[in-house]
C-alpha cells in the first residue's frame, strides 16, 4: 500500500512538472487551511515560537561564554561554543519555513529553497552531534590520562578538529544536490520538498553510517568508561575512608575525579537530550526511506522535535553548570546596570565618564 503511494505520488509529479504548488499546499498537521486566512496558524506559532527560543537561548550562551572567563578554562568550551553558533544559525534558518507557511514569496524557486533549507539544517545539526562525539573524547582522554592530557589537547589541535569537523559535516550532504537522495525531511513543510524529492534508502544507509553510528557509538564506549572509571575511584576512596577515617583521606578523596565527574555528567545529560530529541526523527527517516511510513503529521511533529534540542543546551548548563549560572547572573546584572545608568544619564544629564569593561567576569 505505501509502495503504491509512493508510485502516484511520482506519477503526479511526472504530470505536474516543477511547479510551485505552495498555493494547494495543505497544513502539514492535517488541518487543511483556514477559512479565515489562508495561513497554517498553529505550525506558523510553533515555528515561531522554536525560532525565538532557538535564537535568544543560543545567543545567551555565546554571551556568557564571551563574559565569563572561567568557562574557557574548559577545553569543551571550543566545542560548546561551537554548538551555540551551529544551533543559532538553526534558528535563522528556521524563519525560511515560517516564510513559506505565511505564503510570502523569497524570490527563489520552491525546489532549490527547500534544497537550501533541508541541506544547511542538516549540516548544521551534523556539525552538533560530531561536537558532542568529540566532546565525550575529550573527557575521556581527561579521566583516563590525566598527565599526558595538556599534551594531547591543544588549542591549536581543538581549531584544527572543529575545522575538520565542518569541511565533514559539508561534504557527507553535498550528493543530496546530486540526485542520491534527501538528505532529511527538514523540509517537507514545503509541496516540493514532500512531495517531489524522495528520500533514498541507500543515501539513508549511507548517512547512518558515516555519521549516526559512529557518533552514537563514540558517545555510548566513551562515557560508559568514564562512568566506569568513577565509579571504581569512588569505590577506592570509600574502601579509604572505612580503613582509614582520617582529614587527610578525605581531603585527597575530594580532590581527585569529582570535578571531572561533576563536568561530565552535565555533558552527559546534554548528550542524553540531544538523542532523546532526535531519536525519534532518525526512526523514522529511516522508515520513510524504507517506504514502510509516509505520515506529514509525523513528519512534522519529530522535525521540530528534533530542531527544538537547539534550544535545550543553554536550559541544561543553566540547571546544571554553577559557573554558566554564575556568568548568566553577573551577564543579566551588568545589563540591568547598564539600562539604570542609561535612565539615570537620562534624568541627570552627568558629565560622560569613562567605564570599565563591565563583561568581565
Amino acid at each position: 500500500m505505501n509502495e503504491s503511494r509512493w508510485t502516484e505520488r511520482r506519477i503526479l509529479n511526472m504530470s505536474s512538472g516543477i511547479v510551485n504548488v505552495s498555493e494547494h499546499h495543505s497544513c502539514p498537521l492535517g488541518f487543511g487551511q483556514y477559512s479565515a486566512v489562508d495561513v497554517c496558524i498553529f505550525e506558523t506559532v510553533v515555528i515561531v515560537l522554536l525560532t525565538f527560543l532557538i535564537i535568544a537561548g543560543n545567543l545567551t550562551v555565546i554571551f556568557v561564554f564571551h563574559c565569563a572567563p572561567l568557562l574557557h578554562h574548559y577545553t569543551t568550551s571550543y566545542f560548546i561554543q561551537t554548538m551555540a553558533y551551529a544551533d543559532l544559525f538553526v534558528g535563522v534558518s528556521c524563519l525560511v519555513p515560517t516564510l513559506s507557511l505565511l505564503h510570502y514569496s523569497t524570490g527563489v524557486h520552491e525546489s532549490l529553497t527547500c534544497q537550501i533549507f533541508g541541506y544547511i539544517i542538516s549540516v548544521l545539526k551534523s556539525v552538533s552531534m560530531a561536537c558532542l562525539a568529540c566532546i565525550s573524547v575529550d573527557r575521556y582522554l581527561a579521566i583516563t590520562k590525566p598527565l599526558s592530557y595538556n599534551q594531547l589537547v591543544t588549542p591549536c589541535r581543538l581549531r584544527i578538529c572543529i575545522i575538520l569537523i565542518w569541511i565533514y559535516s559539508c561534504l557527507i550532504f553535498l550528493p543530496s544536490f546530486f540526485g542520491w537522495g534527501k538528505p532529511g525531511y527538514h523540509g517537507d513543510i514545503f509541496e516540493w520538498c514532500a512531495t517531489s524529492w524522495l528520500t533514498s534508502a541507500y543515501f539513508t544507509g549511507f548517512i547512518v553510517c558515516l555519521l549516526y553510528a559512529p557518533a552514537a557509538f563514540v558517545v555510548c564506549f566513551t562515557y560508559f568508561h568514564i562512568f566506569k572509571i568513577c565509579r571504581q575511584h569512588t569505590k577506592e576512596i570509600n574502601d579509604r575512608r572505612a580503613r582509614f577515617p582520617s582529614h587527610e583521606v578525605d581531603a585527597s578523596g575530594e580532590t581527585g575525579h569529582s570535578p571531572d565527574r561533576r563536568y561530565a555528567m552535565v555533558l552527559f545529560r546534554i548528550t542524553s537530550v540531544f538523542y532523546m530529541l532526535w531519536l525519534p526523527y532518525i526512526i523514522y527517516f529511516l522508515l520513510e526511506s524504507s517506504r514502510v511510513l509516509d505520515n506529514p503529521t509525523l513528519s512534522f511533529l519529530t522535525t521540530w522535535l528534533a530542531i527544538s534540542n537547539s534550544f535545550c543546551n543553554c536550559v541544561i548548563y543553566s540547571l546544571s553548570n554553577s559557573v554558566f549560572r554564575l556568568g548568566l547572573r553577573r551577564l543579566s546584572q551588568t545589563m540591568c546596570t547598564s539600562c539604570m545608568c542609561v535612565k539615570d544619564q537620562e534624568a541627570r544629564d552627568p558629565k560622560p565618564r569613562k567605564r570599565a569593561n563591565s563583561c568581565s567576569i
